[in-house]
């Protein structure tokens, strides 16, 4: 029987890449000079450190610029509040989520099983949904419609067998 996975997931290099580009734009454009703003990454959260809101809203734009360059869904990210720092500066925490929650694997199981074609099943499996079908274009149907719905994250459609 023909299937796929439904996954969730970022490319690390790519949201590294991004982050670096945005750093060096940081550093060397006029209106971020004496701010001391600074971009830094650990694995998928991101720390944005700057004097002000305004400036804080101004680096979200440019890591959000190089983000969706570097082809990093907007979707999965998520913004902290920000915070008050030390010596009157502000800083908000940045994460990028990988992988599928079991509620929202739930709404996607739900959502195949109510909009989809007869005979397609599904079962999560992980962080990561199974989908079947005894014809193939039922599959193809089902990625359509679950490319339509918004579930709140990046999806991405891998290992198709036939």
């Amino acid at each position: 029987m023909p299937s796929f996975d439904v996954v969730s997931e970022v490319d690390h290099q790519e949201v590294r890449n991004a982050v670096d580009q945005a750093q060096r734009e940081v550093a060397n454009r006029f209106d971020f000079k004496n701010t001391n703003s600074t971009i830094e990454q650990n694995d998928l959260i991101i720390t944005m450190h700057t004097v002000s809101e305004d400036r804080l809203n101004a680096l979200r734009t440019v890591l959000e610029e190089k983000l969706v360059k570097r082809g990093v869904s907007l979707r999965g990210v998520d913004y902290g509040d920000v915070q008050e720092a030390t010596q009157n500066t502000v800083r908000q925490v940045v994460t990028i989520k990988v992988g599928i929650s079991s509620d929202t694997a739930k709404q996607i199981n739900r959502t195949i099983k109510e909009k989809g074609p007869k005979g397609v099943s599904s079962q999560t499996q992980g962080d990561s949904i199974r989908v079947t079908a005894k014809k193939r274009d039922a599959l193809q149907d089902v990625i359509a419609m679950l490319k339509a719905e918004d579930v709140g994250i990046p999806l991405q459609f891998q290992n198709f067998r036939d």
